[in-house]
């Protein structure tokens, strides 16, 4: 925390998502991040379909889903399975790169 001139103080992100989210590790914490993760995906996703002037049921048709599926995961409304995500990513033509960190600190990469 930091005091301004003012006489306001100020935050970081961090502190504030230790605050109302809980602490890294916390059960709260773990679930708010795989959220986040799961919403940017699905926002990189969207973003990238729409500079592709794509619509959801085109991409649908692409990689053969039920009709909606993109909807879910652009929206992050369902879980769905690894193997869309990249069936997705591969349609709008997207070189994914997945890099695996364990506790151990063994790193695995697939590209």
């Amino acid at each position: 925390m930091k005091a301004k001139k003012n006489g306001q103080k100020t935050y970081t992100l961090e502190e504030l998502t230790d605050k109302y989210i809980g602490k890294k590790g916390t059960h709260e914490r773990e679930k708010f991040e795989y959220e986040l993760k799961a919403d940017i995906i699905g926002d990189i996703i969207k973003q990238t379909r729409i500079k592709k002037n794509m619509t959801q049921e085109q991409l649908e048709n692409l990689i053969g889903v039920q009709k909606a599926q993109i909807s879910k995961i652009e929206n992050n409304t369902k879980d769905v399975r690894f193997s869309t995500i990249l069936r997705v990513f591969e349609a709008l033509k997207a070189k994914v790169n997945l890099s695996i960190i364990f506790e151990n600190h063994r790193k695995f990469k697939v590209a």
